[in-house]
């Protein structure tokens, strides 16, 4: 019986741990997502697609993990999609899925990984939560976007129970940076009868 490692991926409480969780948890990650129902990247993929016109558009897959949601992206019809993530094991997964253009590597300590303006178009598919990526990486990818950019995102139950997370997104919306275009909640893993909320924003 393979080690199962979701249960304890929402416990993590420093980069470096989550990093290290992710890279032991590679070879079997798709497996127990799987098992578990994983529909997030799905509903990312869709909620995207519904605010571009041109799906030639280079998308951005920050925190691809194995490339699940760089799979979903794909077969929601985007032609070109770069993966980034910092989990070096995680990335070897990826390149199995013959579904990006390029994969990077990235120090987590990097406070602007993405080039600034590099991509109009930005997916974090369960990236930024409790135990994962902390609230500032929602600035980070703003920040990274050019003006109309857009960021397509999930929050999950975990993510939505802190109000840090969704404060991020409330202070961009507040100050009139960023219009929120889309919002739905709704399966995440329903294995373990979890919900994510999904938003796309564009930068002002």
């Amino acid at each position: 019986m393979s080690e199962k490692f979701l249960a304890d991926a929402y416990s993590l409480d420093t980069p470096e741990a989550t990093r290290d969780h992710y890279d032991k948890w590679a070879a079997s990650y798709d497996a127990e997502i799987a098992e578990n129902g994983y529909a997030t990247p799905g509903r990312v993929a869709e909620a995207l697609k519904a605010h571009i016109a041109d799906l030639d558009t280079p998308v951005l897959d920050f925190g691809c993990g194995t490339g699940l949601s760089g799979l979903a992206l794909r077969r929601a019809g985007f032609t070109t999609v770069d993966g980034m993530d910092p989990s070096s094991e995680m990335l070897d997964g990826a390149r199995t899925k013959a579904a990006y253009r390029t994969l990077t590597g990235f120090d987590i300590a990097d406070p602007a990984p993405v080039t600034q303006g590099a991509y109009s178009a930005i997916t974090a598919t369960g990236v930024i939560g409790i135990g994962a990526a902390p609230p500032e990486t929602f600035d980070l990818l703003m920040n990274a976007l050019p003006r109309r950019g857009l960021l397509a995102f999930s929050f999950n139950d975990h993510a939505l129970s802190d109000p840090q997370f969704e404060g991020r997104l409330m202070e961009w919306l507040d100050m009139g940076a960023a219009h929120l275009l889309s919002k739905d909640y709704g399966d995440h893993l329903p294995g373990m009868d979890m919900k994510s909320n999904v938003y796309v924003v564009e930068k002002a």
